[in-house]
C-alpha cells in the first residue's frame, strides 16, 4: 500500500522523470499514468508545469544539499571529495540517470526563469562548496588545485557533471572516480 501523499508521488516521479529525459521529456499525462489519477487532479497541486518542475528542484536541492553540507568536516579535504563524489554516483541510479539540475541546465533555453534561477542557486552552491573544500586541501596538501579555489570549485563541479553524462553514456561509474583522482596528491 502506497503511504506517500499524491503530492509526494507527483514530485518523486516528476524527478525521476527529468533525471530521465529533461523537461521536455514528460508531460502531465505521463505523471497522471504513473500515480494513477487524471491530469486535472495533478493541476489541483501544480496549476502548471513550471510550478511542478520549479518545486521538484527545490525539493532536490534541499536534499542534495543537506547531503553535501552533512558530510564530516572533521575529515582530511581528499576523504570529504569522495564522499562527496559517492554523492554523484547515487544519481546514477542504475546508470540512466543524471542530476536533476545538470538535466535542466541542459534545457535551460526552455525553462522558465524561476526554473532557470533555481538550478543556478543549486549549481553555484556545489561550485562555493567545493571551492572551499579544494582551498583546504590545497592548504593541507591533500589536494592538487592549479588557480583560485573558485574557479577550481566551477571547474570540478563542471567536470563531476560532465562525468555523470559520459558514465550514463558508457554505462559506467569509473569516470566519477577519474575525475576525483585528477585532484588528489599521489
Amino acid at each position: 500500500m502506497e503511504t506517500r501523499t499524491v503530492r509526494e508521488q507527483l514530485l518523486d516521479y516528476a524527478q525521476t522523470l527529468i533525471m530521465l529525459r529533461g523537461y521536455n521529456g514528460f508531460s502531465y499525462r505521463d505523471l497522471a499514468e504513473l500515480v494513477g489519477v487524471k491530469t486535472s487532479s495533478i493541476h489541483y497541486y501544480f496549476p502548471t508545469k513550471e510550478d511542478l518542475v520549479l518545486e521538484a528542484v527545490n525539493v532536490y536541492s534541499s536534499e542534495s544539499l543537506a547531503e553535501m553540507y552533512a558530510i564530516d568536516s572533521s575529515q582530511s579535504a581528499d576523504l570529504r571529495l569522495d564522499r562527496y563524489a559517492r554523492l554523484f554516483g547515487k544519481i546514477l541510479g542504475d546508470g540512466d540517470q543524471i542530476c536533476l539540475c545538470g538535466m535542466l541546465a541542459a534545457d535551460i533555453a526552455s525553462l522558465p526563469e524561476h526554473v532557470r534561477q533555481a538550478v543556478q542557486s543549486f549549481f553555484k552552491s556545489n561550485e562555493t562548496w567545493l571551492g572551499k573544500l579544494l582551498a583546504e586541501g590545497k592548504k593541507n596538501g591533500t589536494l592538487m588545485v592549479s588557480g583560485g579555489p573558485e574557479a577550481a570549485g566551477r571547474v570540478l563541479y563542471a567536470s563531476l557533471q560532465g562525468a555523470v553524462v559520459a558514465s550514463r553514456l558508457f554505462g559506467t561509474r569509473t569516470r566519477i572516480e577519474e575525475v576525483t583522482k585528477a585532484y588528489k596528491v599521489h
